[in-house]
C-alpha cells in the first residue's frame, strides 16, 4: 500500500514531525524503514531526520502484514458490503455470527473475520491482515468497519479515542416508554461468577447512552441509539437497568417474542472522518428481517 501527500506549509519541516503529523507512529514508522517499506522524498529514500519544504511529495510504502501464528481459516460464505475502497471495509453483519473467531463458540471457522479473509482471498489481496475496528456482539447485526492496513487502522483508533465515530443503533426495548429523549451515564462492569454478563456497577468503567424516542410498538418501545462509548453489551446493560430490556435479549431478560430469536439491537448508521478523502463519510444500513417482521406485525 503506497500513500503519498504534498507539503504545502510556507516553513520548512523535520520529515519526522510531518509524518507524527499525519498520524505515522513512531512504531510504524520504524516498521516502514526495517521490514520492507519505503520512505521517499520526492521519488529518493529519505531519513526522518531531514527537512522537507514546500512542495516536496511525501511518499510511504507500507510493509506487508504477516498474520499471527493462529492462521484464520478462510469462509466463503458471502459478505454484505456496505462500502469498500484501498483503505476500508463496511460491511452489514448478520445475526447469530461472531465478529472475531471464538474458543467460547462454534463459530471458530465461520466468524465475520473467517469471511474477510475468504473474500480477500477471492480478490487477490495479499499479506492482508483483517483490522476490526468497530465491533458488534454476536447477535447484533448492522455496520461493521474494518481497516485494510495498519496505518488506516491506526488513524481510526485515534478517532475512537477521541469519540469522534459516531454510532447509531434502532432497539425495540420491552414495555412502553414515552420519554422523547434521555441519556444514561452509569458505570459497567463484569457481573460477578459471568464471564459474559454486565451490569451496572459502581467502580465500573464510564459509559454513556443517548436515547431518542422513534414510536411505540406494540408490547414494546423503538428508540434509535447513540453510543458515546464502547463498553461490552452496554446497550443491553443500560437497557436493562432502566427495567425496560432489549426484545429478544435472553441474557438481561427481555421479552420473548416472534420472529426475534435474539436481541433486537441493530447498527444502522456509521459517521468518521475518512483520513484519506479528507472528509466526513457516513453510511446507513436498513433494519434486519426480522426486526422488520416485528415492525410489520404490530
Amino acid at each position: 500500500m503506497k500513500i503519498e501527500w504534498i507539503y504545502n506549509e510556507e516553513n520548512n519541516c523535520h520529515l519526522k514531525t510531518f509524518l507524527k503529523q499525519k498520524g505515522v507512529s513512531r512504531r510504524l514508522s520504524a516498521k516502514i524503514r526495517h521490514e520492507g517499506g519505503k520512505l521517499l522524498v520526492n521519488n529518493t529514500s529519505g531519513r526522518i531526520v531531514d527537512q522537507i519544504k514546500k512542495g516536496d511529495k511525501i511518499t510511504i510504502s507500507l510493509p506487508p502484514e504477516h498474520p499471527r501464528k493462529e492462521t484464520v481459516i478462510p469462509s466463503y460464505v458471502p459478505l454484505d458490503i456496505v462500502y469498500e475502497d484501498d483503505h476500508y471495509l463496511i460491511v452489514n453483519k448478520p445475526a447469530r455470527l461472531t465478529t472475531i473467531p471464538s474458543p467460547l463458540t462454534d463459530q471458530r471457522t465461520d466468524s465475520l473475520v473467517n469471511r474477510i479473509v475468504g473474500y480477500y482471498k477471492l480478490r487477490g489481496y495479499e499479506q492482508t491482515v483483517v483490522h476490526i475496528a468497530t465491533r458488534l456482539d454476536r447477535d447484533t447485526t448492522g455496520l461493521v468497519l474494518v481497516a485494510k492496513h495498519r496505518y488506516a487502522h491506526a488513524l481510526i483508533d485515534q478517532q475512537q479515542h477521541a469519540h469522534t465515530i459516531k454510532k447509531e443503533y434502532l432497539a425495540l426495548l420491552t414495555g412502553k416508554l414515552t420519554n422523547p429523549h434521555f441519556t444514561v451515564n452509569l458505570p459497567i462492569g463484569r457481573q460477578e461468577g459471568s464471564l459474559i454478563k454486565r451490569r451496572v456497577l459502581a467502580g465500573g468503567q464510564f459509559a454513556k447512552t443517548q436515547y431518542w424516542y422513534e414510536k411505540s410498538v406494540g408490547q414494546a418501545t423503538l428508540y434509535r441509539i447513540r453510543l458515546h462509548t464502547g463498553r461490552t453489551h452496554q446497550i443491553r446493560v443500560h437497557s436493562a437497568y432502566l427495567k425496560h430490556p432489549l426484545l429478544g435479549d435472553r441474557l438481561y431478560d427481555g421479552a420473548k417474542v416472534l420472529p426475534l430469536q435474539r436481541q433486537a439491537l441493530h447498527c444502522a448508521y456509521l459517521r468518521f472522518y475518512h483520513p484519506f478523502l479528507e472528509k466526513d463519510v457516513e453510511f446507513t444500513c436498513e433494519l434486519p428481517r426480522d426486526m422488520q417482521q416485528y415492525l410489520a406485525n404490530n
